[in-house]
């Protein structure tokens, strides 16, 4: 298994790739920034990555990740997301608090602890936050959504929250917005920068900033 430092460098370099990767490279100031690390510390890791035959590494150019590396993405993915979903359905851990755990417990866990979590809950494909879950061999469904900013007046199933910030993960639960929830934008106000929607079944209006809006993963109703 690879160390904790190596699955959290390729983590970053998937997400930086988008999950669309269209084979450009990833500038290396990129990732170090995302990791909080010297662009000189990156660049010793690339090297090391591109050693071990994980990335392709270009000298002053960038890295992204080659297929073995991706499924080494792919698994450490599926860990966290795993352990999410057990922390929340399990040992139900409010689903603001369990990224930091998982973000720990991923780089630990055994296979076959992860197995049995698996089975415990019966194979599910999307974690508490919406995230769609890696299967065994490295398959990654698409949800097919779209970001809650760029849409206009109509009705919305909210299909993923893309930040794990607690504080915003508590107001949206004390909103009724988890993925699963169904809502209407009743207005945009491009003046000021918000959102008027009502949750079906609520009966106020919730004002939601653009960037925060960025963060929440729809498809139309």
């Amino acid at each position: 298994m690879p160390s904790s430092t190596v699955e959290n460098y390729l983590k970053a370099i998937w997400a930086l790739q988008g999950r669309d990767d269209d084979g450009e490279l990833v500038p290396i100031g990129q990732v170090a920034e995302r990791l909080e690390v010297t662009p000189g510390t990156a660049t010793t890791m690339m090297n090391h990555l591109a050693r071990k035959g994980l990335v392709d590494y270009v000298s002053r150019r960038g890295v992204r990740l080659n297929n073995e590396g991706r499924l080494a993405a792919m698994d450490v993915l599926r860990r966290h997301r795993l352990v999410e979903t057990f922390l929340v359905e399990v040992m139900k851990i409010d689903w603001a608090e369990v990224h930091e755990d998982a973000e720990v417990l991923e780089h630990v866990i055994s296979d076959r602890l992860l197995q049995r979590m698996d089975e415990m809950l019966q194979h599910p494909t999307h974690d508490p936050h919406g995230a769609p879950i890696p299967g065994p061999n490295g398959e990654l469904g698409c949800d097919g959504s779209l970001s809650l900013a760029d849409c206009g007046p109509g009705s919305y199933l909210l299909r993923r929250v893309r930040e794990d910030d607690p504080t915003f993960l508590q107001w949206l639960a004390e909103n009724d917005l988890r993925p699963g929830v169904r809502f209407v934008v009743q207005e945009r106000n491009a003046a000021v920068g918000t959102l008027a929607i009502r949750v079906d079944g609520g009966g106020k209006s919730l004002q939601l900033s653009v960037p925060a809006a960025r963060f929440l993963l729809v498809t139309a109703e």
